[in-house]
């Protein structure tokens, strides 16, 4: 791949919801600050917000800003947030409001012309309905991002790697590479776990591992990009400067 055909941005989805997509994709907009990129954040749709200083806040939202480089404001990052901590489309539903397709991709697209990079996180799973006839996979779609799986290290992981992973390459898709984050510290066999994924992904969607994240204690943008894949991160996207170590594909 050379530098002509490097992509200017990711979509980052995961196994299910609160597996870590938006610490991965802080961690994601940290690396890329790190080599002189101006990378922002994209969270289309959150659902969930807090009363904070006499504003209602989203934390994903705003953890994404914080992590860009790009100037970017809690609105530019998150153009459709709810209150309700729950479906999307439910959410919209109570306050009677709906998700404009067209209002994401218009945005997205601002923001791609604006930065170098742009990491755009889902929101749950990959196929979550955000309207009657489209969900969270039409935004992936529609600014033809390549994609990046976060799968939740705990029981179960394995099918809802190699589902998600399938619906993506029916999407026509690449898949840029896969991050595993440990949700479950007491999990049981997360070696071999993770052997299977390396497995399974490097032969059926011939995926690349970009970052194996232990339980962490503090898991800021720094502290998570430490442990992504620098050398497959600079192969998918490009990146000028080397800022942080490759990962080491293993767990405790």
């Amino acid at each position: 791949m050379n530098a002509r055909t490097l992509p200017k941005g990711c979509f980052v989805t995961g196994t299910d919801t609160g597996v870590g997509k938006t610490r991965i994709s802080a961690a994601l907009l940290h690396w890329m600050a790190l080599g002189g990129q101006i990378a922002a954040g994209f969270k289309p749709v959150a659902a969930g917000t807090s009363l904070i200083e006499g504003r209602r806040v989203n934390e994903d939202v705003r953890r994404l800003r914080e992590a860009s480089s790009a100037n970017v404001t809690d609105g530019e990052v998150g153009p459709f947030q709810f209150d309700a901590a729950c479906a999307p489309h439910i959410a919209a539903a109570l306050e009677g409001r709906s998700i404009d397709r067209e209002a994401i991709l218009e945005a997205g697209r601002a923001l791609l012309a604006r930065s170098d990079f742009l990491v755009v996180e889902g929101v749950g799973g990959f196929c979550v309905p955000l309207g009657p006839d489209w969900d969270s996979s039409h935004i992936a779609c529609g600014l033809a991002l390549p994609v990046i799986l976060v799968i939740g290290l705990r029981l179960g992981c394995l099918n809802h790697a190699l589902l998600t992973a399938e619906a993506i390459e029916a999407r026509h898709l690449p898949l840029a590479g896969w991050v595993v984050n440990s949700i479950d510290p007491g999990m049981a066999y997360p070696a071999q776990t993770l052997f299977t994924l390396q497995h399974e992904l490097g032969q059926r969607q011939q995926a690349p591992c970009l970052g194996v994240v232990p339980w962490l204690g503090n898991p800021c943008p720094q502290a998570i990009a430490a442990h992504l894949n620098d050398a497959a991160l600079r192969s998918a996207f490009g990146r000028r400067e080397s800022g942080a170590p490759a990962a080491p594909l293993d767990l405790e």
